[in-house]
């Protein structure tokens, strides 16, 4: 199992955060080459990430690059460095994604040149929100959506705030779960305010949200805590577990309540996630 319980942004343009960023004890590390590099910088920082995400090893978390758009000249000039790269244990985020015709152009080019790389599909649009269904199942290299609030919230003239956009939230950890995938949360923006963090962490986590983005190493201890289960609930997951494995009917009763196979699946994510934490380096 991939853990995604935090995924940290970081510039790309910037290269004495890389090793920062990767050391934070985020599950995922990503290198931003949209938002946070200035067109000036796009292509010098570009060649720092290909040098970075080609050296990705077997351990240490997940390397990702947040690409420009694929509608822009930049997003090509990254989906067609990356190509040449071919790394494997990596990830592409695609921001701004408004149909599954981008994750079929991302995954042509990957697959031509034999990458294993996997695909997040950033959704942060009106567009995107209501072809959500159709982009989680584009392609089987997609891995996880992403909520983008900020873009989203602009475009529709909400404020960004959680109620307003609750629909949205919805909309995606629903098309997300229907496809088979993960969903991830937006970064928090009041970063500095580690109770707000957390609160925000289990509030998406209430929601079925798998993981919550970050743009500040401060926020990962936060992030990761509500995400992992606690020792009681791997304890209550491995007897519900085991109660119903030892039943020959398909049905079990654990402390007088029925066991079915929905809540089986539910706690054996638990030990799942609970295995690749003891996994982890």
């Amino acid at each position: 199992m991939m853990l995604a319980r935090s995924f940290l942004f970081g510039p790309a343009s910037r290269a004495e955060l890389h090793d920062k960023i990767l050391g934070s004890g985020a599950d995922i590390v990503c290198l931003d080459l949209e938002d946070a590099v200035p067109p000036a910088d796009k292509d010098a920082a570009r060649t720092l990430a290909m040098g970075w995400i080609g050296g990705a090893g077997a351990d240490g978390p997940l390397r990702a690059l947040r690409l420009n758009p694929l509608s822009t000249r930049f997003g090509l000039a990254d989906l067609h460095a990356v190509s040449e790269v071919a790394p494997d244990r990596c990830a592409l985020v695609l921001p701004k994604v408004d149909d599954a015709a981008e994750l079929r152009i991302a995954d042509a080019a990957l697959r031509e040149t034999g990458s294993e790389a996997r695909l997040i599909a950033l959704i942060e649009s009106a567009r995107g929100l209501r072809n959500a269904y159709e982009i989680a199942q584009a392609t089987p290299r997609l891995a996880y959506l992403l909520f983008g609030a900020v873009d989203l919230s602009a475009e529709l003239g909400a404020e960004l705030a959680p109620e307003p956009l609750l629909y949205a939230r919805a909309r995606v950890v629903h098309a997300a779960r229907s496809a088979g995938i993960e969903a991830l949360d937006v970064p928090c923006l009041d970063f500095r305010d580690l109770d707000r963090v957390t609160e925000e962490t289990r509030a998406a986590r209430a929601m079925g949200f798998s993981g919550k983005a970050a743009i500040h190493p401060s926020n990962v201890a936060p992030i990761n805590a509500v995400f992992s289960p606690t020792e009681d609930e791997v304890a209550r997951a491995r007897r519900i577990v085991e109660a119903y494995e030892s039943s020959a009917s398909g049905l079990a009763v654990l402390d007088g309540k029925l066991i079915e196979r929905p809540v089986v699946r539910s706690m054996q994510k638990i030990l799942d996630i609970h295995s690749a934490m003891a996994a982890r380096p």
